[in-house]
Order: C-alpha cells, then sequence, then structure tokens
C-alpha cells in the first residue's frame, strides 16, 4: 500500500530543496505549482474556463499570472471564482499521478497551502520544513523579493507555529546536511513501516 506524505512549509523555508530531496531518492512527488502552470499553461484545462470570468488573464490559449494577481488584488472575490474552477482540477491532477505511481511505497504530495485548503485530509501523514524567521527572510529577499510582498505572502500563510503544530513530522532546514539526512531517514522508516 502506498504511503502518502503531504509536505508544505512557508515561504523561504525550504520545501522545495526538500522536495528535490526526496525526489533524488527516488520517490515521487506530485508538485501543486507545477500543476497549477500546466492547467494555466497553453491548451491547459484551467483556460477556457478561467476566459469565462477574466478574459482579460487570458492571452495565446493560456493564462497570465501576473495579469490574473493584478484583477484579484483589485477585486478580491474573484479569488472564490477562481478557486471553483481550478481546485477541482488541481484533484484530478493529484489523483491521476496517484494512480500512475500506485506501486510506490510513499509519494509526496508538495502543497504550499497544504493545511489551508485542507489537503492534508489527502495524505497519511504531513512534514513541515521550517527554519528561523531571520533566515527565512534572508533567504526570500535574497530571491530578489520585494519586502513588502513577502510581508503580504506571509499574511496569507498560515504562521510556522501553527503548521509545526499540526504537522506529523517537521524537518528543520538549517543546513543542506542536515535536511538531506532528516529527508532520508524518514524516507527509510515510512517505506520500511517502521511507523
Amino acid at each position: 500500500m502506498t504511503f502518502i506524505l503531504g509536505l508544505t512549509g512557508s515561504i523561504g523555508m525550504g520545501k522545495s530543496t526538500t522536495a528535490q530531496m526526496f525526489r533524488d531518492l527516488g520517490v515521487p512527488v506530485w508538485d501543486a505549482d507545477a500543476s497549477v502552470h500546466k492547467l494555466y499553461g497553453p491548451s491547459g484545462e484551467a483556460v477556457a474556463p478561467l476566459s469565462n470570468i477574466v478574459p482579460e488573464a487570458t492571452e495565446s490559449g493560456a493564462v497570465d499570472r501576473s495579469v490574473l494577481r493584478r484583477l484579484i488584488a483589485g477585486k478580491p472575490s474573484l479569488l472564490g471564482k477562481i478557486e471553483t474552477i481550478v481546485h477541482p482540477l488541481v484533484a484530478a491532477d493529484r489523483a491521476a499521478f496517484r494512480v500512475e505511481h500506485d506501486t510506490a511505497p510513499l509519494i509526496v504530495f508538495d502543497i504550499p497551502l497544504l493545511f489551508e485548503t485542507g489537503g492534508d485530509a489527502a495524505c497519511d501523514a504531513t512534514l513541515v520544513v521550517s527554519t528561523d524567521p531571520e533566515e527565512q527572510r534572508r533567504r526570500v529577499l535574497e530571491r530578489g523579493t520585494d519586502p513588502k510582498a513577502f510581508q503580504d505572502l506571509l499574511a496569507r500563510q498560515m504562521p510556522d507555529a501553527e503548521k509545526r503544530a499540526r504537522a506529523t513530522y517537521v524537518i528543520l532546514t538549517d543546513t543542506l546536511d542536515g535536511t538531506r539526512k532528516a529527508v532520508a531517514d524518514l524516507v527509510s522508516r515510512l517505506t520500511k513501516g517502521t511507523e
């Protein structure tokens, strides 16, 4: 039976790096952001339905995410309508991935808003990656993110302390070597049935 591990963490906590460490160990990882990117891309399944409610955000058979963000910022009520379209498509993509990898002992669902969207209900356990607030801020600003944009993103996400409290597992991502070892240990435990 396949064990489903939900992976999440706030911006700058090392979630993408940790997801890659799972991949490097041969664990199939479904990426929610990549799924949305595909749905919004040329001829993606979300393009036509979104063009009905936000035609100005679709161009050349794709959704322009920057235009979509600007429209949502100007009219927050749009977000609910967009989610009504996109969330079922994302769930279907995730279900197809699970079927495709049904013989794997472990699958990771990489979902940035895992708890916020109730995605943890589809998982056998959850993993939160975390670091201290100063390191988080340094990482995010080092990427070129505007400090105000960083604060806005944090405001929309569940606080790190709450995520940690809800998680089955927590991995601190302070160092690459420490994170890599913690991921390998967790994969070993989950795939050997010792949990």
